[in-house]
């Protein structure tokens, strides 16, 4: 097979992955070929009449078993793309999704200017997307990042250092709001919120490859806000806020737990599938601001 051509391979590559029942097989087999060349994907394209060595092909021939395998190629491919910046993903970390973005828009429309010195804390960091997307948008920010796993904490440290936040981000393991001090500015969350029955029935790279710790939300889904509300009524502000992603089904349960815990809720934001995503939360006695849901059209913020 030594001297295959690109094109060829191409062809063979995406034959693969469709069999395997993935959606864009051809341009996955392009990632991969990149991948495995240490080339842009444009790349791929402008030398489609090149040969590949033998160790070429036997380095993207695995990287296509391992997506055929339903491997996510993130994990693969070691990054993901999230808000504009490149992240790296293990398999110890949640892939950040682009839903998780109307997080980050929320939250940035909520704070209005962009130059205060403002603290926020990320429960629950994973890659540390969205405590670091944030920080990339708000030059005088600050933040920590919590996470019960180690490992986690290890890899948004490494993606603080490599997007040049690191003297801005701090990042430590814990549960909930462990060891975080009060007077916070934001809390952003992305918890668990998948019933655990539900697992199984996921998208194969979800059920069979994520950290099970970032998906189980326990036998309704709630159960991690059950905990996380009461730690965030504990760190804000009087006058700051939280953004906490949900689940789309989830918004009446999550409101209610958050205003049992203290919480008021400011408005619901929908994704752009007009899906519900996100709450946006402050102290019941957070000032003047009107504490009423408001239910606006998905949007994104011009940065």
């Amino acid at each position: 097979m030594t001297g295959e051509r690109v094109d060829a391979w191409l062809a063979r590559a995406a034959g693969r992955l469709a069999g395997a029942g993935l959606d864009e097989p051809r341009f996955e087999a392009r990632l991969l070929l990149a991948h495995a060349l240490g080339w842009s994907a444009e790349s791929v394209l402008r030398h489609a009449s090149d040969l590949l060595s033998g160790e070429t092909l036997r380095r993207a021939d695995a990287l296509v078993e391992r997506r055929r395998r339903r491997e996510p190629a993130a994990h693969i491919l070691g990054r993901r793309e999230f808000w504009g910046l490149e992240f790296q993903v293990t398999p110890d970390v949640l892939d950040p999704r682009p839903d998780s973005e109307t997080l980050i828009e929320a939250a940035l429309a909520e704070i209005g200017g962009r130059d205060a010195p403002l603290r926020i804390v990320d429960l629950g960091t994973g890659t540390g997307c969205l405590l670091l997307s944030l920080l990339s948008m708000l030059p005088n920010a600050t933040g920590l990042g919590v996470d019960l796993s180690a490992a986690a904490v290890e890899v948004a440290r490494r993606n603080a250092d490599r997007l040049g936040l690191g003297d801005r981000a701090r990042f430590r393991i814990g549960a909930w709001g462990e060891g975080v001090p009060p007077g916070c500015d934001l809390v952003v969350a992305n918890p668990p919120y998948i019933p655990t029955a539900e697992i199984d029935r996921l998208q194969a790279e979800v059920a069979m490859w994520e950290p099970r710790l970032a998906l189980d939300g326990g036998a309704d889904g709630l159960a991690a806000y059950r905990s996380l509300f009461p730690a965030i009524a504990g760190m804000l502000r009087p006058d700051g806020f939280a953004a906490v992603e949900i689940g789309a089904e989830q918004g009446d349960d999550a409101a209610a737990l958050a205003a049992a815990s203290g919480l008021a809720l400011r408005r619901r934001v929908r994704d752009l599938g007009g899906r519900d995503r996100c709450l946006i939360l402050a102290l019941r006695a957070s000032g003047p601001k009107k504490q009423l849901e408001k239910n606006g059209p998905p949007s994104r913020v011009v940065a």
